[in-house]
């Protein structure tokens, strides 16, 4: 994987983002969401830095959405022709009481699943409902297919399983398995 970086300014954010990189580095404003990002570049094993200014005044939405759009368009750009990737992958992970399943497809084809209700409205200063937000901004500009299901009764584990998860099969998809592309067509 080639290493890719990613700036986007608006009038809302301002991100820059870079992967793969050697250590970790994330700083969204936002301690939660920041939790999450680095346990899925973690469990990816894509360590990626990331600086994010946003209008957290207003709230935490075009933040989340944002980073998921950056980190879309970074790891598209670090894949190229995806040519050698694994492409499927999927992962449960559990998380005391919640469990999550990601299955995903780095296909070029976008279609993001979302199925969960999370209990509580919010954790920290992350919403709930922006979990959904960044899995679709990401899956959009990465061109992935993604399901997604969790179940629990703590927001906070379930968003934690769920982010693992997707770490976890991100990771796996990204594996060089071979020099061509992973298609029967042969083309993704």
């Amino acid at each position: 994987m080639k290493t890719s970086s990613v700036t986007r300014k608006t009038k809302e954010t301002e991100i820059k983002l870079t992967l793969p990189v050697a250590e970790s580095s994330i700083s969204t404003g936002i301690g939660f969401f920041d939790h999450m990002l680095t346990a899925m570049s973690f469990y990816a094993k894509l360590p990626l830095e990331l600086s994010v200014t946003g209008d957290l005044n207003v709230d935490a939405h075009h933040t989340v959405e944002d980073v998921g759009i950056v980190f879309g368009e970074a790891l598209s750009s670090a894949l190229g022709d995806k040519r050698g990737i694994r492409r499927f992958a999927h992962a449960y992970i559990p998380m005391d009481e919640a469990l999550a399943f990601v299955a995903l497809d780095i296909c070029g084809r976008v279609y993001t699943q979302l199925d969960a209700e999370f209990p509580q409205e919010s954790v920290g200063e992350y919403d709930s409902c922006l979990t959904e937000e960044f899995l679709r901004a990401l899956c959009h500009h990465a061109g992935i297919t993604l399901h997604a299901r969790v179940t629990g009764k703590n927001a906070h584990h379930m968003t934690e399983a769920l982010f693992k998860a997707l770490g976890t099969a991100l990771g796996d998809a990204v594996q060089i398995t071979g020099s061509e592309v992973t298609s029967t067509k042969g083309v993704l």
